[in-house]
């Protein structure tokens, strides 16, 4: 994937071919990993990881292109966008079931499982998320990559540009964190 962090970088410089040349890998590796994650989903799930790349792409390029700088950057904000799509319909299902007349989006006719979790399980996970990344973001983004998109320990290391045994010991470090932290909070513990 060092060809992806190449391609950001000649397309930022202006590059027409590479930027045509990088879409297809990023939407590629995009794609596997929304696979990945929607592959341990409970049977009759209606998400396909297609929606979830679209939505998650739709949110970090928008209107107004972001120019990367390298693969971690791009897949820190890819992590970060799925994740948000997640916590955003949590939300909204949680403001439905309690008499909230919001109005829904139309892309809410896809159906976004809540990371094998129910509503106010995966707010209070988020909440606590947003505290650990005040306090060491670049674990927080370990979250992020290894929960929510599924990546592995081996995808997320390279993608934070550290090595796989850190990788396991920031999730091992993390992964107490967040326990104490729902534990005291909510009477809660993370998912896997």
């Amino acid at each position: 994937m060092a060809d992806v962090t190449l391609l950001m970088q000649a397309a930022a410089a202006g590059d027409a071919r590479a930027g045509a040349e990088l879409l297809p890998l990023i939407y590629d590796e995009l794609r596997r990993l929304a696979a990945h994650k929607m592959a341990g989903e409970a049977a009759g799930h209606t998400l396909q990881p297609t929606a979830l790349v679209h939505e998650a792409w739709l949110r970090i390029a928008g209107d107004s292109p972001v120019q990367f700088e390298n693969r971690a950057h791009f897949f820190g904000a890819a992590a970060e966008a799925m994740r948000r799509i997640l916590i955003d319909r949590a939300r909204r299902r949680l403001a439905a079931k309690r008499g909230g007349a919001a109005v829904p989006a139309a892309l809410d006719a896809i159906e976004v499982p809540a990371a094998d979790m129910d509503d106010d399980r995966l707010l209070a996970v988020n909440e606590a998320l947003e505290k650990l990344a005040a306090l060491d973001p670049r674990k927080a983004e370990l979250v992020k990559m290894r929960y929510f998109i599924g990546m592995s320990f081996a995808e997320a290391a390279e993608a934070l540009g550290i090595a796989v045994p850190t990788a396991k010991q920031w999730w091992t470090y993390a992964r107490a964190w967040l326990t104490v932290e729902l534990r005291s909070e909510v009477g809660l513990e993370p998912g896997p």
